[in-house]
């Protein structure tokens, strides 16, 4: 959980503050138009994936463009037309999108990027809350750690997920006072985080849950196991992580750990044995977490820095929508 020290690198900013206008449609100069298409088109993918039987009538062929999702491409008519062609599907139903944020301390970190871990988690929701508005989904939050949970129903329009986005910034600033990790700051809690979730949001909805690569951990939180298993069955869940920095390496200079009142000791940050124990700690206790989502088959990605995060969310949603679809045609 290392923070930059504010004597070797420009002062720290708090999540949000480097941030001007709506956070929602701010979110479009992120989004090149490629991208934009393509990230729609998956999520009409989650859309057919979802309601089966309904909203998946064919409604004609167009040409492909580029974003297009290529699973829709019919490459008979495509031989037939002597140019790419896609199917397009009436859609009946919306999806309601269901932002679940893990707003413990550990998300006061750093990314190996050096941005805020809090800044990345906020952006996370952004995109997705954008590109939900321009489906004319709903869109609901359910963000919590040991201490707090706040819960805002699902529902559609602007302001609505301004709102949200206002108050899951508020939760994470408070993580902190000044440079340090403010006294009390909350643990996590994923299994009440899910728990609550599962129990508020009975529409089968698409679940973006919003943690860090530590979470969700079955060594400390046996209980989430059975409500990954539940909540899995009942909605669409995906998992973003935001990745955490190594905790020491030797050699990049002054650092400080947002658990710790100053900056980490030269003589331990400069340990390489102790870098590597540390490092290798780390790692399986990541690969725990991976190990765990991968046998409830949910779908999951780490953020490592805001200039990769959208190609990462549109990968994510491809896959996911892929073993949707893999997933349906075992059941026919």
């Amino acid at each position: 959980m290392t923070s930059p020290d504010p004597a070797s690198t420009q002062e720290p900013t708090a999540p949000g503050r480097r941030r001007s206008g709506p956070r929602v449609a701010r979110v479009r100069g992120r989004l090149s138009l490629p991208t934009l298409r393509r990230s729609t088109s998956l999520l009409d993918g989650r859309h057919r994936s979802v309601f089966v039987g309904h909203g998946q009538d064919f409604d004609d062929l167009s040409v492909y463009r580029p974003g297009d999702d290529v699973t829709d491409i019919d490459w008979k008519a495509s031989a037939r037309t002597g140019q790419p062609v896609i199917k397009r599907y009436q859609r009946e139903s919306n999806l309601p999108l269901v932002l679940a944020v893990d707003t413990s301390r550990t998300m006061a970190a750093q990314a190996p990027s050096g941005e805020d871990k809090r800044d990345l988690a906020l952006a996370v929701a952004e995109v997705f809350a954008y590109l939900a508005r321009l489906r004319g989904d709903t869109v609901a939050l359910v963000a919590a750690d040991a201490a707090r949970v706040i819960t805002r129903p699902a529902r559609s329009g602007g302001e609505h997920a301004e709102m949200i986005l206002s108050l899951l910034e508020h939760q994470f600033e408070s993580l902190t006072h000044g440079n340090a990790l403010a006294l009390g700051a909350p643990g996590a809690a994923l299994s009440t985080l899910l728990e609550r979730v599962g129990t508020w949001h009975r529409r089968r909805s698409l679940v973006v849950l919003i943690t860090d690569t530590f979470h969700p951990d079955a060594e400390t939180d046996p209980a989430v196991v059975d409500r990954l298993r539940r909540l899995s069955a009942q909605h669409e869940l995906i998992a973003v992580q935001i990745a955490d920095d190594t905790p020491l390496a030797p050699g990049r200079g002054r650092t400080r750990d947002v658990e710790l009142d100053g900056e980490i000791p030269a003589f331990l940050r400069e340990d390489a044995a102790l870098a590597a124990k540390l490092s290798a700690a780390a790692d399986a206790r990541r690969a725990a977490v991976t190990a765990l989502l991968d046998a409830r088959r949910i779908e999951h990605t780490a953020i490592r820095s805001d200039a990769s995060m959208v190609d990462s969310i549109a990968a994510l949603l491809a896959r996911q929508r892929l073993a949707s679809s893999r997933s349906r045609r075992g059941r026919r």
